[in-house]
């Protein structure tokens, strides 16, 4: 009886999506923990109306309990529009959620996320397919949202003008973002799990350029907090530790299968839910959840709107080809250029390339620990040349600067590869 309803738990997507909804809704009750009814909607508003670039932190925008809602009312929202679409509570799904659940403190809104969302979605009806091919591209590709915000409120349109305007850009994006997406996936081979932010840096970067040319610029700035809440920390520790319980409490072998998806190299495409099942996943999200906090805790960086987006992005693709085993690497080789470079290892800055480099993380898994330390020390070098390309206006510079490293390493690792092996 007892293994029975163990397996319920374990492969009923009902359980799943429970869970699910769980995390967004606990984000949701929470956020009237430190705030009025009156200054949540007031912060929303404030969220909403905000240009959003990189990095625009909304901590600082709306506080702390609106971020909070912001963040829960759209993996309300995702995991809604995917039950709606009956698409599997997957891998890959659960790395979308979390990943818009955690820019959710720094760039997307109810507001700007929405133009990208139905434009992927005409894209499906005219290609007569069901969205639920497209809809994590969909939701990886509200990294662009910056730009609905932009035109929306940052350009001088007016309002009514700039709103009209903003959807339109929204709806173009989406339209243009599937064939792109699954057409630069080969540029990296797979060694990029932020393939949808390469491709927003790529039209971030046409499209500014357009900008660009027609006269219109911008600086860029940064709005951030810089000294971490206690509370939104206790907050988040119990929030992870959470999956660990979840993890272990649905599966009597999760530690064992754990030790499995360790030894997993986590190439595109790696569903952690489908291999090692939803317990070891949800188990490792809440393990890379805490070493996330320790992490940023260890370096004294403050616990903001963009870290939080850093380290929830970390968990989401715990479902999806990120461990810790193929993720430190990557860190050292961050923090190993830091040090080079004589980087403040407490700034924000660095601390979102220690944690989003990440994304790198199929080269330290298919490659080893020296050459994932390797690619972290690259991509540092390059991340923070790139942001200018797209002008902020992709929230994933991280994902873009990715795909250009893991381009130049793979074909180099594959070629000693094949040498060492004939």
């Amino acid at each position: 009886m007892e293994n029975a309803i163990l397996k319920s738990l374990e492969f009923s997507e009902k359980i799943k999506y429970r869970i699910m909804y769980l995390y967004s809704i606990a984000f949701i009750l929470a956020s009237f923990l430190f705030d009025s009814f009156y200054g949540l909607v007031n912060g929303l508003v404030h969220i909403a109306m905000s240009p959003t670039l990189l990095l625009t932190d909304y901590l600082a925008i709306g506080g702390i309990g609106a971020s909070l809602l912001n963040s829960g009312v759209l993996m309300l929202l995702t995991i809604f529009i995917a039950r709606r679409n009956d698409a599997l509570m997957n891998g890959p799904l659960i790395a979308a959620v979390f990943t818009v659940g955690g820019f959710a403190f720094f760039g997307k809104n109810i507001y700007n996320i929405q133009g990208i969302l139905l434009g992927v979605y005409i894209f499906s009806r005219i290609q007569k397919d069901h969205f639920t091919k497209y809809i994590i591209i969909a939701y990886f590709g509200t990294a662009l949202s910056p730009i609905v915000s932009q035109v929306s409120f940052g350009m001088g349109f007016g309002v009514f003008p700039g709103i009209v305007l903003g959807v339109g850009a929204g709806l173009v994006i989406g339209l243009i973002l599937p064939p792109l997406a699954s057409s630069f996936v080969r540029f990296h081979q797979g060694f990029n799990l932020y393939n949808i932010g390469f491709t927003s840096g790529i039209i971030g970067m046409i499209l500014m350029s357009v900008f660009r040319l027609s006269g219109y610029d911008h600086s860029l700035n940064q709005i951030i907090v810089t000294e971490t809440s206690i509370p939104l920390l206790v907050l988040l520790v119990l929030y992870f530790f959470s999956m660990i319980l979840v993890g272990l409490i649905t599966s009597k072998n999760s530690w064992k299968e754990y030790r499995s998806l360790l030894k997993n190299p986590g190439r595109l495409v790696t569903d952690f839910v489908s291999l090692h099942g939803f317990s070891t996943s949800i188990l490792n999200m809440g393990v890379l959840g805490l070493l996330g906090i320790l992490l940023v805790s260890l370096l004294q960086g403050p616990i903001n709107g963009p870290i939080i987006g850093g380290i929830f992005t970390l968990v989401g693709f715990g479902s999806f080809g990120k461990h810790p085993g193929n993720s430190l690497p990557i860190m050292v080789g961050v923090l190993v250029a830091g040090l080079i470079a004589g980087l403040p290892f407490s700034s924000t800055g660095f601390l979102l390339t220690v944690l989003f480099a990440t994304t790198l993380a199929p080269i330290s898994g298919h490659y080893g620990y020296f050459a994932g330390i390797l690619a972290g020390f690259l991509h540092l070098a390059l991340v923070s040349n790139l942001g200018y390309l797209h002008g902020g206006m992709n929230l994933y510079n991280n994902g873009f600067s990715g795909g250009f490293v893991a381009a130049f390493l793979v074909p180099i690792f594959e070629s000693y590869k094949r040498e060492r092996n004939l």
